[in-house]
């Protein structure tokens, strides 16, 4: 004869197992998930500008050469500009105008040299010159 309270006390020691696991294994990934997304924040805040889809297009259709040096020059740009409290700047770089927004790191678009002549700037607050 099989005594059912040594069954219901199995089923809960395994019940009670399972959810002792499915806990550590919710937290373990909680904890994976808030790493990664500390990790992310933090490589943000390194304040590396990003390229609008318009600022890549622009880019691309008009020729501009956006190397690792015109990117560093567009971060510290975009940092000096944010910390005299300017939202919208022109930078301008080796005769390349771009406009970033230090809101949110973004450069809006992008001018070359040729498209510069007889070109007005609206809505910034400032400009860098690089």
């Amino acid at each position: 004869m099989t005594d059912i309270n040594f069954i219901r006390k199995l089923s809960n020691l395994n019940n009670n197992v399972q959810q002792g696991y499915s806990a550590r294994h919710n937290e373990n990934v909680n904890s994976a998930f808030k790493n990664l997304l500390s990790e992310k924040l933090n490589n943000n805040t390194e304040n590396e500008v990003v390229f609008s889809k318009h600022a890549n297009e622009r880019i691309k259709e008009r020729n501009i050469d956006v190397s690792a040096d015109v990117t560093d020059k567009l971060n510290e740009a975009a940092e000096q500009a944010k910390d005299k409290g300017l939202k919208n700047v022109l930078v301008m770089i080796d005769n390349q105008a771009f406009i970033i927004s230090t809101m949110n790191n973004k450069v809006i678009t992008a001018v070359n040299s040729n498209e510069l002549k007889e070109n007005i700037f609206t809505n910034i607050d400032g400009a860098v010159i690089k």
